[in-house]
This record gives structure tokens, sequence and C-alpha cells, in this order.
């Protein structure tokens, strides 16, 4: 009994001489701290500490305060009600001050601009809006925004890979392959737009005398040029984003290759870009800008080949799987006929082309892209003197000391 008194002592003792620690409030540093803050941790001592020690903390906990209020709430039918006045009140006034701002409206420019009720119940319902959805006159006003090019505005505009930081440091292995490989093989997910720079091909890439019998053609860095132009001429068309339509993309890519889509063996870069201007020029596309669009692809051509060795072959890459795609699409379509089999069998020599290209700029040294694209930049300004002039196609000229000869011939 005596030993548990003198033990309780002691501990009292040593409770007084030693007092637990306090810690000094973080704030003022004047006072003990009583609280922790929840979000931050940090110790203070009273609520004028906590309302001065953090911004963030402090207005956080307002705003989930106020957020939470609000998620309780349910809108009733008034509070619907006022709010579908609130907008066709101000479509109303932005109606009216269309109709001042300019005199040559007539007096059913008010009704063009506001939105049905129809339309504004669904959208207050969170439902998504189709073009079936709006009425004659919304669908009439819609027609003419998108002919006077105001809903361009809303598009985002696309940068480019090729104009990137991230496309100066593109580094691929010997054998040509990406550096970093996925442990799991799987099909690649075309819709993920990530990467800002396409990934380079997945397998290493065999060398060119597996491929063909006979050595390469010296026209294949001028063929180069002509499937630049179109890879870049249909990622500027489709803003980037040749996944969304794969058969068009393609399609859009034989239209302006003549290495592609007509088999032909273009000689010189004049005759190269000779050719894919004018398509350029040709009804199908001139509404896109026409010589002044075809002009600033040939930057982008130029660009591309600034990159050097690794960046031409993630651009075929890329290209190689848009036609792969494409070619994918056509043959799971049910209909057979003349049109698609003969749509398909160029889709299928377009990309063993395109891959045969691929293998054939990996063996070649990196001075050589330099020195093409000064050639391509020399024949832009060239070009830009009589453009205006450029009348009729550009047609192949037949020489019949060529005629036959076969340029690549293919291992079966």
């Amino acid at each position: 009994m005596a030993d548990t008194i003198i033990t309780s002592e002691a501990s009292s003792n040593s409770s007084q001489l030693n007092p637990p620690s306090r810690t000094v409030c973080r704030v003022c540093q004047k006072q003990f701290s009583q609280y922790t803050c929840p979000r931050c941790n940090i110790r203070y001592c009273s609520l004028p500490c906590y309302k001065s020690h953090s911004l963030r903390c402090t207005e956080s906990f307002m705003r989930d305060n106020v957020m939470g209020e609000m998620q309780q709430l349910e809108p009733g039918d008034d509070t619907k009600q006022k709010m579908l006045d609130i907008l066709k009140r101000f479509h109303s006034e932005e109606a009216a001050e269309s109709m001042d701002d300019d005199d040559d409206d007539d007096d059913d420019g008010s009704a063009d601009s506001a939105l049905s009720e129809k339309t504004i119940q669904k959208i207050m319902s969170g439902l998504e809006i189709s073009f079936d959805d709006l009425s004659t006159e919304e669908k009439k006003r819609f027609q003419r925004a998108v002919a006077s090019g105001e809903l361009s505005k809303l598009i985002e505009p696309w940068e480019p890979w090729w104009l990137k930081p991230s496309a100066r440091t593109i580094s691929l292995s010997r054998e040509g392959t990406q550096l970093v490989q996925p442990i799991t093989k799987h099909e690649p997910d075309l819709s993920d737009h990530t990467h800002e720079v396409p990934p380079g091909p997945e397998t290493a890439l065999p060398p060119v005398k597996k491929l063909s019998a006979s050595e390469p053609s010296p026209l294949l860095a001028i063929h180069l040029v002509d499937i630049l132009y179109s890879y870049c001429f249909t990622l500027r068309l489709y803003n980037g984003d040749w996944e969304s339509d794969p058969v068009d993309s393609a399609m859009v890519v034989l239209n302006i290759s003549l290495v592609l889509g007509q088999s032909g063996q273009p000689e010189t870069v004049s005759e190269v870009l000779s050719y894919c201007l004018e398509q350029t020029r040709s009804p199908a596309f001139r509404h896109i800008g026409g010589s002044e669009f075809g002009l600033g692809i040939l930057d982008d051509v130029a660009n591309l080949l600034s990159l050097g060795g690794d960046g031409l072959i993630c651009a075929l890459c890329d290209l190689h799987r848009m036609l792969k795609a494409g070619l994918g699409e056509i043959k799971t379509e049910k209909a057979r006929n003349v049109t698609r089999t003969e749509m398909k069998g160029k889709l299928k020599s377009a990309e063993r082309k395109v891959y045969f290209l691929m293998c054939w700029v990996h063996e070649q040294p990196q001075e050589t892209w330099s020195s093409l694209a000064g050639l391509v930049l020399a024949e832009k300004n060239a070009t830009m003197g009589y453009i205006g002039n450029m009348k009729g196609s550009w047609k192949p000229q037949k020489k019949e000391d060529k005629k036959g000869k076969v340029i690549i011939e293919e291992v079966l």
C-alpha cells in the first residue's frame, strides 16, 4: 500500500514539474492553440485567426456550405416559371437590339432570334437538343449561322501536332518503334487524344530489302512530299480528328495524293505541288480556302520534314492507321458494289505504299529531310508568283523510254 502511495506521489510531482506540451497558435503566435483546421491541419486559437489563416480554406468552407444548401433546395413550379420568363425577356431584348442595329432587318427578325418555349423547356430540363427539335424559324436561323461561318467561332482551333514543342523531341528506337511500350498488347484506342504526337510503330520496321526485290526508286523522296501534303490537308480539313470518319478521311487522302490515289509517278517537287494545289482548288475542296489554304499546307509539309526521320515515321504511322481504319470499316459493310470494291482495292494499295515508305524513311540519313524541306519552301515561293494563273489540271507526261519500267517490285 505504501509503495502505491509513493508511486502516486512521484507521478504527481513529475506532472507538476513537466506539464504536458501545448502548441502555440500558428497564426498569431501569441496564444496556445485550441483548434485544428480540418482542411490544412494548421493549429489556431480563435475565430479571427481561423478567418485570417488561409483564404483558400475559408472560401472553400463557405462554398461547400452554400452548395450543400442549394442541393437541398428543389426548384418549384414558380421558380421554373420565373427562369423561363427571364430567358424569354433576355431573348426579346436581344432581338430588339438586333433590329435597332440593322435597319435592313424586317419585322419578323425578333421571331427568328427568339427560342421557342418548347426549346427553352428542354434546355431547362437538361435534355439534349437536336436539329429536329428546332422550330422552322429556328432551323432557318441555324442554317444561316452555318452558312455565314458564325458557328465556326464556337469550334476550338486545332493546333497541328507537328507545330507543338513536344514534336521537336520525338525519339524512336533503333528499330523505329516507341521507346516506351505498353505491358499488355491491345488494340489502340482511336478516340484517345491524350497523345500530343501520334505514337510510332508498335513493332520493329523491317529492312526495305525484305519488302522489295529491286532497289528503291530515287523518286521516293518526291513521292513522300505528295503523301505528306495529302496527310496534312486531311488533318487540317477534319480539325485533327480523322477518327470521327476514317472512311471519308482516307478518301480525301486518295483524292489529294497523286501517288496514292492515281498511282502516279511524279519526278519533281514542282509536279507534285502543281497537282496537289490543283486538287485543293477543285470544286470539291474550293470552299476550304483555295490556293491560300494550299500554300499553308506547304508550310506544314516543310515543318514535318524539319522534324527529321522519327517525326516523319510518326506521321506516316498515323496515316497508315487512318487508311487501315477506313479499310476495316469498308470491309464490315454489307453492301457489295463496284464502287466499294474499287475503293477497298485503292485503300489496300495505299496502305502498303505508306508502310513501304515508312520503312524507307527509317533507313535514310537525317540531312536528307532538311534539304527536302528547303526544296519545298523554294518551290512554294516560286509558285506564289504564278498561282493565280494556274488553269487546268496537271497531267503526268508520258515518256516512251520509261514505259513499262517497274520502280518497286514487291516480294510475294
